[in-house]
């Protein structure tokens, strides 16, 4: 064909339109067995979880003129408020621990969970693109800004050993307990921050209630007081009190409420199972609603 034959029109028409696929490459559905999670795509997509979690702490220090010492300022400065207030001016008795330390060693576990409920609550509507154009396990854009949080509760043990050694407080053996303890307040807070992630893309006002959610549940929760005798009971169906009681005895070598604890290990993974349970059966619908 010759030069001439070829028209303007030829020359500035718009390549075809790439053929879709007859049947999509990946359908997203509910699991039609009682297993709630599809195991083999968390574990074929496990890398995933750590790009994920690390940007989260990428992002959260991005730009921030303190970076990771908010990390140290948030329970620091809860700590010495909690102490004017209820100490000074209440009168409020930590028995032989001196209160300062006794408030910080409940803020620890507290401030992790706190953070990371609201952190994996939004998780999901903070990822819209990254939701609608990206297959992959979405359980763990939440369990991603749970993981960042980590990082938050590993420096702010930092200042817990200044004020251990400040007070003159020695390890014990009940120390070895501890991880385990960060275990179960790490999977309390995932059962909590994935059902409200899902529930935050379909009720959107989940994300002005759970401010108010998270302040009303710290003060049903041992942290800034010891626990009545006669209420033990009744706050042990809060799982934190377990948990927050768990850190002070493995902490200060004190006898541990293994019921109490044992009944927080319990609520824990009852509320995990059904969560997981929810958010797959919800995850069909991300992409439309979000």
């Amino acid at each position: 064909m010759s030069s001439s034959s070829i028209s303007p029109e030829t020359l500035h028409a718009a390549p075809p339109a790439p053929r879709l696929p007859d049947k999509p490459l990946v359908v997203i559905s509910a699991h039609k067995s009682w297993v709630a999670v599809n195991l083999r795509d968390l574990w074929n997509y496990r890398e995933l979880l750590y790009f994920l979690t690390w940007r989260d702490v990428k992002v959260r220090y991005k730009q921030t003129l303190l970076g990771a010492a908010w990390a140290l300022l948030q329970p620091l400065l809860l700590m010495l408020i909690f102490t004017f207030f209820f100490s000074r001016l209440a009168g409020i008795s930590s028995g032989s621990v001196p209160y300062p330390l006794f408030a910080y060693v409940g803020l620890l576990p507290w401030t992790f969970f706190a953070g990371a409920v609201a952190n994996g609550g939004n998780s999901l509507v903070g990822s819209t693109n990254l939701i609608t154009k990206v297959y992959f396990p979405r359980m763990f854009i939440p369990a991603a800004a749970v993981g960042a949080g980590l990082v938050d509760l590993a420096i702010s043990f930092g200042l817990l050993v200044v004020l251990m050694i400040y007070y003159g407080v020695g390890l014990h053996g009940s120390l070895a307990l501890l991880p385990l303890l960060i275990i179960l307040t790490t999977l309390l807070a995932l059962a909590v921050g994935m059902l409200m992630s899902a529930l935050n893309v379909k009720y959107r006002d989940i994300r002005y209630a759970m401010p108010f959610m998270i302040q009303v549940w710290m003060f049903a929760s041992p942290v800034i007081y010891p626990i009545p005798d006669n209420w033990r009971w009744v706050l042990a169906l809060n799982p934190m009190t377990g948990i927050i009681e768990g850190f002070r005895a493995a902490l200060f070598g004190q006898q541990f409420d293994w019921a109490a604890l044992g009944l927080s290990a319990a609520i824990t993974l009852a509320l995990l199972v059904y969560s997981a349970f929810t958010f797959t059966r919800m995850e069909k619908s991300f992409a439309d609603v979000i």
